[in-house]
């Protein structure tokens, strides 16, 4: 068995390509079944957000099932392998554990120490165990991923003042209205008519942000007002106007700043749409959904500027030094995690062993119980013959207790291996191990 994670990201692909590779939560149980669908693969799980798609894997022979991997991948995003190859990363085993432990720890986000990478982690773990994707080593991989994510976030200071894709989102906005006005200074938005459109977690995260930022109002416009309302309830200092999404046509006309955060998988505003409309001088549209909310010929318009997920990096690069600092308190964490989870899969090599042990101490103890039985005589009750019997387990397993024990606990493997050795001529248990 072998672990491997193959994927992409915003450091190997532009957002053109991840948004073919999304998988919504809607779709995940497909998506799964069709990975598991391949003998090669054992276990699965996925992580998609909008700057990442990775897929984790127990495979039974590394090269065919990564090749497997790489044909569900050309399915789902209608790209040829060839076309996908370049932007694909693949980690295996201790480079796999080492890289899911980063991710979780946000050390591998565009905005370095993200808290929302966390969530998005447990929300991997819990599709996986739903549709029963993962089994046994999967699930202790992602869960210690999790409490990896929890350590790093509680003892260092890498969680301290955290931003999010919605805050680089919103600190774009300044800057790029900042540059408007002759300064690269991060400005104030308490002269822009801002919308946000949708009303999920990235917009709240951009309510919060604008709050905080000097904006004085906002058009927050959704498919369901009911949920929109819901979210403004959440910031009475905020004056925020909730709409219907039909009422975007008029936002686009009359607010100077847009940001959109909806879970369509076709853009909503293009530039015939735009076209269409009495706009005001200028717009700038802030794109952070992925799949994309705008059209890429959105950017051609006069008067309109326009940006997604790729264009946050010139904001995330202003206070990224600071963080690096921050990040390496956590790589010592990371490493302790890692060596304890590889320790532990480690001991599962002793796993045929121990089996092969087992059923040779059971056999002996069932000859060996039979031929006391026979000489107690007939007269023996069934209660007594259970207790016999319950006695000849009990001295088998205090047997085995303490070299189980001691093959399974965490030590370097070449000393494992040596114990293991030591058994096997002991007891002669070089036959090949049975099914699990």
């Amino acid at each position: 068995m072998h672990i491997a994670v193959v994927g992409l990201s915003h450091r190997t692909a532009p957002v053109e390509i991840r948004e073919r590779l999304s998988i919504p939560e809607q779709t995940m149980e497909d998506s799964l079944q069709r990975l598991r669908s391949d003998e090669q693969v054992i276990e699965a799980s996925i992580l998609s957000t909008c700057n990442r798609l990775e897929i984790y894997t127990l495979l039974r022979h590394p090269e065919q099932g990564i090749t497997a991997v790489g044909d569900f991948l050309s399915q789902q995003s209608g790209l040829a392998v060839e076309e996908l190859r370049p932007h694909l990363f693949t980690y295996h085993h201790e480079e796999a554990v080492g890289h899911l432990l980063r991710v979780a720890a946000g050390l591998d986000s565009l905005v370095l120490g993200e808290g929302q990478i966390l969530s998005q982690v447990k929300k991997m773990v819990r599709l996986g165990q739903e549709h029963r994707s993962v089994g046994p080593i999967l699930n202790r991989l992602l869960n210690q991923a999790v409490s990896t994510g929890k350590r790093v976030r509680t003892e260092t200071n890498l969680g301290t003042g955290a931003v999010s894709i919605s805050s680089a989102a919103v600190e774009l906005a300044q800057l790029k209205v900042g540059q408007a006005r002759g300064t690269d200074e991060l400005v104030p938005l308490d002269q822009e008519q801002v919308a946000v459109v949708g009303a999920g977690r990235m917009a709240r995260l951009l309510l919060q942000h604008l709050q905080a930022k000097g904006c004085r109002g906002v058009v927050l416009l959704n498919r369901t007002v009911a949920r929109a309302e819901a979210l403004a309830a959440d910031f009475p200092a905020l004056p925020v106007q909730c709409r219907p999404l039909d009422d975007l046509d008029h936002c686009l006309s009359t607010c100077s700043l847009v940001f959109t955060s909806t879970g369509a998988e076709e853009p909503i505003i293009t530039a015939r749409r735009l076209e269409g409309l009495n706009r005001r001088s200028s717009l700038m549209l802030i794109d952070i959904g992925v799949p994309r909310n705008i059209s890429a010929d959105a950017a051609q318009l006069q008067g309109v500027d326009s940006f997604d997920v790729d264009d946050l990096q010139e904001v995330v690069a202003r206070n990224q030094e600071a963080r690096r600092e921050m990040a390496a308190e956590a790589e010592g964490l990371l490493a302790e995690e890692a060596r304890l989870f590889l320790e532990w899969w480690d001991g599962l090599e002793a796993v045929p062993l121990v089996n092969r042990l087992r059923l040779q101490l059971e056999d002996i103890r069932e000859q060996e119980l039979q031929k006391a039985l026979s000489r107690m005589g007939p007269d023996l009750s069934a209660r007594e013959r259970k207790v016999v019997e319950a006695l000849s387990k009990g001295i088998i397993n205090k047997i085995l207790h303490t070299p189980v024990t001691r093959l399974r606990a965490p030590q370097p493997r070449q000393q494992r291996r040596a114990a293991m050795g030591v058994l096997q001529d002991l007891f002669e248990l070089h036959d090949d191990p049975p099914e699990a």
